[in-house]
Formats: structure tokens, sequence, C-alpha cells
């Protein structure tokens, strides 16, 4: 068994290190120095934290060139989460572009030793991610396939390889490994040491003990930081202050969404057969035990991940804040709460059983809701710029600081990395939200990651549209940035449970069903999740004519415009409606509400435009009414002319359905006929039953965002975050009918798009059909040609139409011809697809229009009559 031998709660040895950590987390006979006296009063950044992330980003942005960059700790360097722990690095992540931030970290920890001359400890005998079960055998797969375009080493191995790599290791229940070369470890606080030499020498100051008071905004955007050995003029401060970024938030009226969580390992004493070993093991991941175990000198560190039952948060210091002085402190150890988990280690690795355990460490990390960090600057509050939030921050530390200091300089993000946008929550974000997302992350760490996962605690929020309850029991609910709304419906006879998988689902009828609503009758969507924006003043047109790509559409209309960043790629999507002179309605995705608030607010200041802008997305709910007989149904509610010549395609009209104000645009995602209906978000039931009733002879339906999904990827409709983000440009993500260069306004992005044009793309966007067995492709799938990755999928789905799979993809412009054969890997196999002629149903408005000329139109040809034109 193994048993607690000789435990020092409070110390760990780590590889790597010279000598032991003691209770304060330094070296044994060595002295923690404060910093020297040097000062400075005005500073380009200042980075508040002296830990491995804010230790980075000062390191990143003096070796890039920045002068005066000034980094505030409390205490000491590495105090906090930093010193104590357990130094994992991987190239792994199931996110797209957080593969990048790995990637990055690892590459500048390879060289950091010989850059600053400073030892690191870093080891790298790779790491294996054990699958146990078949459905983690498929995720392995789907893993596969969406890492094969990028840079990163990784395979899945048989049994026998890992035996080979690992073999300490019980095989009874091993059926696959996943592996990644270059996997390891490295010792936290000699890397952020390293880091720091690094930072000196390109000439940052770092500054401890130096707490920081209080922050002072000025009017012109800069800040007075204020600490007890003086004041520091800041043209921007970072928040990297880790468990204690909640309390500097504070000072200026935020309330960061975090909490610690209490993450225990334990290591052992020498086990004669780790000594035995002619080389380190590779790091085991036991995901169905949700451990991880590595090598320890010649013992082993375990460490665990507990159920969200029997896990700890360490709530106090949210409502009574950290105690004051903690900083290199550990909690009391907890065996109880890991037993299920050794357990499961020792059955796994038997040498275990009989080792000693010499220490055990529990100390805190902090957690975002979503258990992903929250970097780069802050809505609502000018050059406030955030590093925070890093459940796993040695192996972030490295990217992340690259990542802020490229973004920092340079005035965009150099890849797409909304999924740690800080703006990704907002005021719906409560304690007590926080508290039970972070338990369910926590606990969730290993468990198999689905495609469309939803996660239901802290569910709902306060952000429920006016359908909810009239919802809930008809559908499945998705999360939309604090918002639910319903991804798919089910009827009594079907089964309404949630049941995610790799390949179709309990979902996949209904959702077809759901096609079909819309394509032959009419079906009524909530689209409330929707960010909304009224924009007004003076300089209102101007200011919106400097953001985006296209002209600005006329009083009474409406059009799709992108904001672009400085290098001329696709910052945003969103609808811009001309309601009235200089005032506008614009509209953006739920995930990317105050992303894109933040940018134009900073354009706007920038600028000295003289606007107001408001944010109403809470105020507004809004339906969306499509199929051929959405006029037929709209039209029994208002006495507005909604024919096809009275009301237009994307023309927007106030009028009242019943006695409902409404804003009503036609314009529907679906590419159907339909409308936007915009009204008070406590209107929403009372018109959303008008509707209903109203279409009951049309035999009107409800629909999802699942069929959405299916109908805009038949119309060819790019989606933002997938076929366009901060990755892509708007030339080869074929956005050109909405890109007007040749319009006065000099938009941002426009000089660079000029050139990307006069250079000639590389990489297009196409559409593509395959044919499968029971798996879709859902976007970032590998495309190969001729035994080669070339490309990658963007989002796909089934298509009800021609009953094959269909999918965007970037392809190298000389494979992006009609007719082309490539192939796309799902879940191991690779499947023969084509490219086609888009879109593969024409748009509603496109359709009527040249049925008025008399020509046929591919609706005609395929199962759904061309009606309600």
């Amino acid at each position: 068994m193994l048993r607690p031998g000789a435990l020092r709660l409070r110390g760990l040895a780590l590889r790597g290190c010279p000598g032991r950590l003691n209770s304060t987390g330094r070296r044994e006979g060595q002295e923690s120095l404060p910093s020297a006296p040097e000062w400075k009063d005005k500073a380009e950044t200042v980075i508040i934290g002296g830990g491995c992330v804010g230790v980075s980003l000062a390191y990143h942005l003096a070796k890039a060139g920045m002068r005066d960059v000034v980094l505030l700790e409390k205490s000491e360097l590495t105090a906090g989460s930093t010193w104590h722990a357990a130094g994992l690095t991987t190239y792994f992540h199931p996110g797209i572009n957080l593969k990048k931030i790995h990637y990055d970290s690892i590459k500048l920890y390879e060289k950091l030793e010989e850059e600053t001359g400073q030892v690191v400890g870093f080891h790298q005998p790779g790491s294996i991610r054990l699958a146990t079960t078949p459905v983690r055998v498929d995720e392995f797969k789907y893993q596969m396939t969406r890492t094969n375009w990028h840079a990163t080493e990784q395979y899945i191995i048989e049994p026998e390889k890992i035996q080979e790599m690992f073999p300490l290791l019980n095989m009874n229940k091993i059926l696959a490994g996943l592996y990644n070369p270059g996997d390891g470890h490295i010792d936290p606080y000699s890397l952020t040491m390293a880091l720091a030499a690094g930072a000196r020498k390109y000439g940052a100051l770092l500054k401890y003990p130096a707490p920081v008071t209080s922050l002072k905004p000025r009017p012109d955007g800069t800040w007075d930081v204020e600490t007890p050995q003086g004041s520091v003029r800041a043209n921007r401060i970072v928040n990297a202050a880790g468990f204690w970024a909640r309390e500097v938030g504070k000072m200026i009226g935020l309330e960061h969404p975090l909490i610690p969580v209490q993450h225990q390992y334990v290591v052992t004493s020498t086990i004669p057969e780790v000594k035995a070993l002619k080389r380190e093991l590779p790091v085991l991941r036991d995901l169905e035990g949700s451990y991880y175990l590595r090598q320890e000198r010649d013992g082993l560190l375990f460490g665990p991940y507990e159920s969200q039952e029997k896990m700890k948060l360490q709530a106090s210091w949210v409502t009574q804040g950290v105690p004051p002085g903690f900083g290199k402190e550990l909690f009391e150890s907890d065996l109880d709460r890991i037993t299920d988990h050794l357990e499961a280690a020792m059955e796994m690795v038997p040498v275990l059983k009989k080792a000693d355990i010499i220490n055990i460490v529990n100390g805190p990390i902090t957690y975002s809701p979503d258990i992903l960090p929250m970097v780069g600057p802050h809505q609502g509050v000018r050059n406030y710029w955030v590093a925070i939030g890093f459940g796993y921050g040695i192996i972030h530390a490295g990217g992340v600081g690259k990542f802020l200091s490229d973004w920092i300089l340079h005035g965009e993000p150099p890849f797409d990395l909304i999924e740690l946008d800080p703006n990704r929550y907002g005021k719906w974000t409560t304690t007590q939200y926080t508290e039970a997302k972070a338990r369910e992350s926590y606990g969730f760490n290993n468990i198999v990651g689905y495609p469309k996962e939803e996660r239901f605690a802290g569910r709902p929020t306060q952000r429920v549209s006016g359908l909810y309850k009239i919802l809930q029991s008809k559908c499945s609910m998705g999360f939309h940035a604090g918002w639910e709304q319903p991804h798919w419906f089910y009827k009594p006879s079907q089964d309404t449970q949630y049941r995610p998988s790799f390949r179709r689902t309990n979902w996949f009828e209904p959702v077809g069903s759901e096609y079909k609503q819309v394509m032959q009758r009419v079906g009524v969507i909530d689209l409330s999740p929707f960010g909304k924006f009224n924009i007004k003043g003076q300089d209102s047109t101007r200011l919106l004519d400097h953001l985006f790509a296209n002209v600005i559409p006329q009083v009474g209309f409406t059009n799709i415009s992108h904001m672009l960043t400085p290098k001329g790629r696709v910052y945003a999507e969103l609808t811009v409606s001309h309601q009235s002179p200089g005032e506008f309605l614009l509209v953006t995705g739920s995930g990317s509400e105050l992303h894109d608030l933040r940018w134009i607010e900073e354009a706007a200041v920038r600028g000295g435009y003289n606007v107001e802008i408001q944010n109403i997305t809470d105020e507004l709910g809004v339906l969306g009414v499509a199929g051929p007989y959405a006029r037929q149904v709209l039209q029994k509610l208002t006495s507005e002319d909604l024919s096809h010549d009275a009301f237009k395609f994307l023309q927007t009209k106030s009028l009242k359905m019943s006695d409902i104000p409404v804003t009503a645009i036609r314009i529907s995602y679906t590419g159907e006929l339909g409308w936007e209906l915009y009204h008070r978000r406590e209107d929403s039931a009372a018109l959303y039953e008008l509707i209903m009733n109203a279409g009951q002879q049309e035999g009107i339906d409800n629909f999802g965002t699942y069929a959405l999904n299916a109908l805009r990827l038949e119309k060819a409709f790019r989606a933002w975050g997938s076929e366009m983000n901060c990755d892509t440009n708007p030339l080869e993500a074929g956005l050109d009918y909405f890109v007007k260069l040749n319009k006065p306004a000099d938009f941002i992005g426009k000089q660079a798009l000029k050139q990307i044009k006069a250079a000639g793309l590389k990489r297009r966007l196409v559409c593509l059909t395959l044919a499968t067995e029971d798996v879709d492709p859902e976007g970032n799938e590998s495309i190969w040609y001729k035994g080669k990755v070339v490309g990658n999928t963007t989002s796909g789905s089934y298509s009800y139409s021609i009953q094959k799979s269909l999918a965007f993809a970037y392809v190298p412009i000389e494979l992006s011809e009609v007719g082309q054969q490539v192939e796309v890997e799902l879940l191991g196999k690779n499947y023969p697809a084509t490219i086609i002629q888009e879109p593969l149903i024409l748009t509603e408005p496109t359709r009527t229009r040249l049925q008025k000329d008399g020509r046929k139109t591919k609706l005609e040809k395929g199962p759904f009559p061309p009606t309600g034109l």
C-alpha cells in the first residue's frame, strides 16, 4: 500500500533544482533578497504580479524592444501558485489555437537556459495519455485530425509501444495511447528566475517587494500605480496577479470571476524499479483515473483531479479576500480526498503500492469558470489588460507572454484566441456561478471531450430570454455567453437526453425535421443572445465608415459588414442597420458581444469621435421567423405591407406586430425568406405566442441552432469564429463582396488588404461534399492530398438535402478549383471529398430574382419546392 512515510507537508523536492525547497519555497541556504533600489516614475507598461506569467510578459516586452517595462511584485518572485506547481509541460491541448500557446512555451523553454545562462531544469521525456475505453480511443482519433495540420508532433501508439516506453505499467486495460514527443516537466522556480534574468538583461525593471496599493485612471488613459515605494505613471497596466487578481480588479471596480482551487500532488521516495531504469519515464496521464504521474528523481510524482463532489475550493478568499501575507505557504494535506485516485494509480502502476510518500503538496491554483485563463485588454476600462486565471500557468506562461507582447506592440492579437478573451464574461457571471463552474471544471479535467459539449453547472444564469420557461421542456438548450438558447427540439416520443458522441447521435433525426420545417413551411428561432449595440451621434457615420470595410447602408436598410485589424484580418462580422439618420443598430454573435464592443469603443476614443455607444444586448429580445410561409404568417399580425416589393431584402422598418413594437429586418441566416424581429425583452413571450397562433394553419414550429447551422452551410454563409477570424483575411475567406476597397474612407486594414490583394492569395476557402458513414465534419479536421496534410476544415454538418456531409475548408489556391478531389480525416479514416460550386442551394432572394428572370434555380431541381415567393 502506498503509505505516508517521512511526511514533510511544507516541502517538495523537484528534479533539476539545486537543493530542496523549504516551507517558504526558497532553496535551503539561499536568502530571498529584495530587488535593487532602482525606481522609475514613468513606464510604458506596468505588470502587476511576479509569477511565471507576469515575468514572462516582462521578458517578452523588453526583448521586443519596449523601453520602460516595470514589474511590481508584492513579496517575491514565484510567490503564489508558481513556486509549488508540478511544472508539467505538454504540446497537447484540445483547443485549436491554444496548441500554439503550448508550442511557443516549449520552444522558448528549450532555449532559455542557453540565452540567459540560468539552469531551468527542463526534462522532455514525452508524455502518454492512456485510453482504456473504446470511446477514449475515438477521442484520440478526433484529436489527431485536429492536430495533424499543426506543427505539434502527436501520435496514437499501440499497447506494445506504450509498455516499451513505460515498462512499469499494468497493461490489462490499455487499448491505446496518445503520445506527444517533447512533453515533460520544468522546475517552475528556475524557469521564472531565468525569465527574470532575461527580462533584466533586456532592460526591464522587476521591483519587489512592491505591493500595489491603488490604481488611479487618468483622463488621458494613463494610470497612476501607487506602491509604498512611490508612484508609477503607466501607459498601460497588466494584471498578472494570480490569486490576488481579484483584489487588483476590485481597485478599479471590476469583479474578475476567479476562485482558488486546492490542488494536491504526492511525491514518493526512491522506488528501486524506477531507479533501475535506463531512461526517464514519459509523463503519464491516466484519463479514466483522472491523474498525472511523472518521474521525480528516482521516485514518482502523482497528481489527481478529484471529482467536483470531493475537490475543495478556497471560497473564503473570494468573499473575505486572500489572507494578508499569504505567498509561499500551503494548505494542510487531505489524502482522504484523493484515495480513489491513488488506488487507480496503484492498479495502473503497481510499484506505487510499496512506495513511501515523502511529500504532499496542497497549494492554491486559480480557476476561471471554464478553466481557461483570461488574457487581453478588458472592455470598459482603458489600457487595462489581464493575464489571470491560469489553472496551468507553467505551460501557458511562455506562449501567453509572447502572445500578449505581440498584441501590445502591434495593436492586434498575433492569432485568434477568443476563447481566452476576458470579455467572454460579463455582469451575469456571479460569484455563485463562478464557484459552481470552477468546481465542475476541476472535476471534469479528464472527462471525454466531445464535440458540441455542454456543461450544466451554474445554469441558468440571470441571462435567460423571455422564452426560456416556455421552451425549456421542449428542447435541448445550449449555453451562449450566459444565455440559454435552443440547440434542437424534441417530440414526446423522442429521446430527450443529452447524449454527446463523436458520431451522429439522438439529435440527428430531430434536426433533420427542423431543417425540413424551415425549407417547406415556417419555423421560429430564439435569437435573443445576439450582441446588440445602439450607436448614434454627430460622428456616428464617420466612425462606422472608419471601422467597417463595407459601405454604410442607407437609412432604412441593413448590410453585413466586417471590422478588420490593421494587418487586414477579420476582427468581427456584424449586421449594420441604419434606423434613422445617424442612428444605427449593430448586431453581432453572442460570443463576441464585449469583444466587439471593446474594439468599437476604443476606436471611438482614439479617433475623438463624438458618438454615444450603448450596449442594449440585455434589453432586446430577438425572434427569427423563416421559411416559405414566413410572410404569410407575419402579415396576419401587422398592417405593414410585407410583400416583396414593399419590404425588400435587407430592409429594416419599425412596426407593430399586433400591439407589440418591433424593429423588423428582412434577413435570415437560414438563407430562406425570413425576418428578424427585435423587441423589448419583456415582450418576447407574448410575441412568440402571437406568431405561433398565427401560423397554425401553415404548420409553424420551432427550430434551433443545429438546424440553423445546416441551413447556413448549404447557402455557403460564412460564420465568424469558424470561416473568418483574426487568423484569416476577408479575401481568402470569400468575403470580397462585403469589402469595398474603393470607398473613400480609409477604414482600418484597408492599406494592408490592398497589399494582400496585390501579392495574391496562397489559400482559399472552399465548400466540400463527402459521403461518410455515421460521422460528420465539425471543423478543424485535417485535409489530405496525396498523402500530405494541405489544409483544414472550418465548420461542417450533414446536408439533409443531398444526404451527404458538407464542410468549409481552407486549401492551397492550386487545389481550390471546383471538382478538385481531396480527403477529410474523420475519426482516423480519410474520406474522399469534392470541392463544389457554392452555394449548394441558392438563397431565397437569389431564387426570387432568377425566377423573375424566368431562369431555373437549384432548389427547383432539389427535394423542396420554391414556395412563398
